[in-house]
């Protein structure tokens, strides 16, 4: 285990949001377009999320057709895990600057049909977010990891010991399975523990630029941060868990987050470059 850095941290109980009951049957919605659009932009009402029919390729995206085609192969996740994406794709008879169509499917259903799909397809009730009945309280705790936005912890409360993510306040949050956010890939967090006599390691220089990531490494904050909020007791299996479904992304897919790579390395480059510049301009006035 890495060494760990107790803190205090305290926590405040929110309830989460109840899902929507659903106003008709999986059934319904499916024989109906017009009871599918109405319930569908009720559910997001009684939300509060925005909802906007998204555009593909110049074409306005049927989003009953979509739903069906989904939940007749059994719904998102398993849409995902038998990567099924690219023959719903082929539904839509996409134009051909459509390139990504079949990232953009599964992106907008996500974000605008996955929490419907859970309460007409699947009947899930209860809410949205696990509910925490704590109060606030201190309690003793570990970093275990650190990250762009936050770090990975660990509480003890009485006999039980709680993981979960303290996130930086100005850290923006949100769909971020789907859209990559300015948190990256997580990283160890090892505090510098100096032993007496032990020489200490020269700090890094805060004006250094940051590392350039890999596209796994995008992938992985992503899958990271969504796995989290649905499992939060199989933190242990995220790695793999992550890495299986970094070998299911087809080419289409896996290139977008390789494209987020590339892009970050010459982001470093450039960086690296002014770095470098700006270190022999203030070396030379010495």
């Amino acid at each position: 285990m890495m060494s760990p850095e107790t803190e205090i941290i305290s926590c405040n109980g929110v309830q989460g949001k109840p899902y929507p009951v659903a106003l008709a049957s999986h059934e319904d919605v499916v024989k109906d377009h017009i009871l599918f659009f109405n319930t569908l932009q009720s559910f997001h009402n009684s939300l509060g999320s925005k909802f906007m029919v998204p555009v593909i390729g110049g074409k306005v995206l049927n989003l009953h057709v979509l739903y069906v085609e989904v939940t007749k192969r059994g719904g998102f996740d398993k849409v995902v895990t038998e990567k099924k994406w690219r023959e719903i794709s082929s539904v839509f008879d996409f134009s051909a600057t459509a390139t990504s169509a079949s990232y953009a499917l599964r992106k907008h259903y996500f974000t605008l049909l996955h929490p419907y799909e859970l309460v007409y397809f699947f009947r899930r009730q209860g809410s949205i977010l696990a509910q925490t009945a704590c109060s606030s309280f201190q309690a003793i705790g570990t970093i275990d990891g650190k990250f762009d936005c936050g770090y990975l912890v660990s509480i003890q409360v009485g006999d039980e010991t709680l993981n979960g993510v303290l996130y930086h306040p100005s850290c923006p949050l949100g769909n971020s399975m789907l859209t990559p956010q300015p948190c990256k890939a997580i990283i160890p967090y090892t505090p510098q523990l100096h032993k007496t006599g032990q020489r200490r390691r020269r700090r890094r220089d805060p004006g250094r630029p940051k590392p350039n990531r890999s596209g796994y490494n995008f992938f992985f904050a992503e899958r990271h941060s969504h796995l989290k909020s649905l499992y939060p007791n199989r933190e242990r299996e995220f790695t793999k868990m992550i890495g299986q479904s970094w070998n299911h992304l087809s080419s289409e897919e896996r290139m977008i987050y390789q494209s987020y790579g590339v892009q970050d390395k010459e982001r470093y480059q450039r960086e690296m470059k002014e770095y470098r510049e700006r270190l022999k301009i203030e070396q030379a006035h010495y």
